[in-house]
């Protein structure tokens, strides 16, 4: 019998969590962890280790076979490209302290597309051989160009068999027109709130009557199109945090299930107004407080609430091809798939790689509408872009679960060799996987249900016990 490697990590009270390459998991304890170094498992514990995919006795019997199924389905592979984020203007008519666009005033001129952008963009999207599309419009403030909104808008419906719109709007200024714009069925909107009015208030509009612009806004979207079109997400200051009830409560009025929390994002003007210095522990303790609240909330009510990111993180420890959130998969390639087209022209690989070239820290645009895909740059982007062979990676037991994040490390210390421990994203990622694995092992009944929930597992008990050796 042979044993796929295993990674190991203390987790709790003495266990340890054990993972292998394909993203297989069992805890057990040290005297298990010294027979399987010392080369003396057990007839039990081969059993155990091939019954849950992590020993196989030959190449051609079907534990082989379902290890590098499951490990395969966990890459993410180089696919089509088939999504845009565009900027059609960087002007806003709101000017947040903590905006990580670096927008321009509403009354700037020169930062919009001109019409040879709109042309070249265009017939750059006929040359592309996908059947679907998706365009996600951000700026700025993308309704101030809604001439443009729906001239994208109407190429991609009469050229692509399935086209899906995303407006990302701040919803303080509507027209008629816009609200006919965003009504249609294929088109959806995101916005921002901040959780609490007081604290949206303060971080985005400032003046109460613009606020009750928004509010009015918020509230009409809702009550026309209903949550199923309608996204709504905060961000948080670490040095300001809100009562997590409150934040909880405030989205369950709004009718929505799912909050995604996000810390102020340390890009273009946040970097330079905000201190993100010794950051991690704060947010992870109010992130812990605030999944208890959850918690709380969905053992006492029907309609069940999750953190978007944690869910996200489950899903991808408990499944394989989990690839739908761009800022964690492996590989996770650049210029592929998706591509951001800023408000002159210029192509980058994310909406964070805009935000570093904006303030001047790095070029990180990858060509441009004119010229097409600049091969050569975006390959040395992408020298980087899986965990596979990384020196701290190869030793991580959430090595499968997770994935790189080259533009973070680029925005914060201008270079990609950062021994992986020390990035802010390892940091931060690893806090979130052992908070993860504590709620999957707990034992308590309200925290089971919400993972059942989350996973959308009814007998999701059943599934862990055959994960404890």
């Amino acid at each position: 019998m042979k044993v796929w490697p295993l990674k190991f990590r203390e987790h709790d009270h003495g266990e340890l969590l054990f993972t292998n390459e394909a993203g297989g998991f069992f805890r057990s304890d040290q005297r298990f962890l010294e027979r399987y170094v010392d080369g003396i498992l057990t007839d039990d514990d081969f059993e155990f280790l091939r019954r849950h995919g992590h020993a196989y006795r030959d190449t051609s019997d079907a534990a082989f076979d379902g290890f590098c199924g499951r490990w395969a389905r966990r890459i993410n592979p180089v696919s089509k490209l088939n999504y845009f984020i565009l900027i059609p203007t960087l002007r806003c008519n709101l000017t947040c302290d903590y905006c990580q666009v670096s927008r321009a005033p509403e009354t700037a001129s020169g930062f919009d597309w001109n019409d040879e952008i709109l042309r070249q963009f265009l017939g750059s999207l006929s040359k592309l051989d996908t059947e679907t599309i998706k365009i996600e419009f951000q700026g700025g403030e993308p309704l101030l160009r809604l001439d443009i909104l729906e001239e994208v808008r109407e190429f991609c419906r009469n050229n692509f068999r399935q086209a899906e719109f995303v407006v990302c709007t701040n919803l303080q200024s509507v027209s008629e027109e816009a609200w006919e714009f965003l009504g249609a069925a294929d088109t959806f909107i995101s916005t921002s709130f901040d959780g609490v009015e007081e604290v949206h208030r303060s971080q985005r509009t400032k003046e109460s009557v613009v606020h009750s612009e928004f509010r009015s806004n918020l509230q009409r979207a809702f009550s026309e199109f209903g949550t199923a079109k309608v996204s709504a997400l905060p961000t948080l200051d670490v040095h300001n945090l809100p009562d997590p009830d409150t934040v909880i409560r405030s989205f369950v009025e709004l009718g929505l299930r799912s909050i995604y929390l996000r810390r102020v994002n340390y890009q273009g003007f946040a970097r330079k107004r905000y201190d993100f210095r010794d950051t991690q522990e704060a947010w992870m303790e109010f992130y812990r407080r605030f999944v208890d609240r959850l918690v709380e909330h969905n053992w006492e009510n029907d309609d069940a609430v999750e953190e978007y990111y944690l869910s996200h993180l489950l899903r991808r420890i408990f499944r394989t091809g989990v690839q739908n959130h761009v800022d964690l998969r492996n590989p996770n390639w650049l210029g592929y798939d998706y591509l951001v087209v800023d408000f002159d022209g210029q192509y980058y690989p994310t909406d964070e790689a805009r935000m570093v070239s904006r303030i001047g820290r790095l070029d990180l645009s990858i060509g441009d509408v004119d010229s097409g895909i600049d091969a050569r740059k975006r390959d040395v982007l992408n020298s980087a872009a899986s965990n596979f062979e990384d020196p701290d990676c190869i030793h991580c037991v959430y090595q499968a679960y997770c994935g790189p994040d080259v533009i973070d490390d680029l925005s914060r210390y201008g270079r990609i060799d950062i021994p992986r421990h020390e990035t802010a994203h390892c940091q931060h990622h690893t806090a979130l996987f052992d908070f993860a694995f504590e709620l999957i092992y707990s034992e308590d009944p309200k925290v089971q249900r919400s993972l059942g929930h989350w996973l959308g597992t009814p007998k999701y008990r059943t599934e862990l016990a055959a994960r404890l050796k």
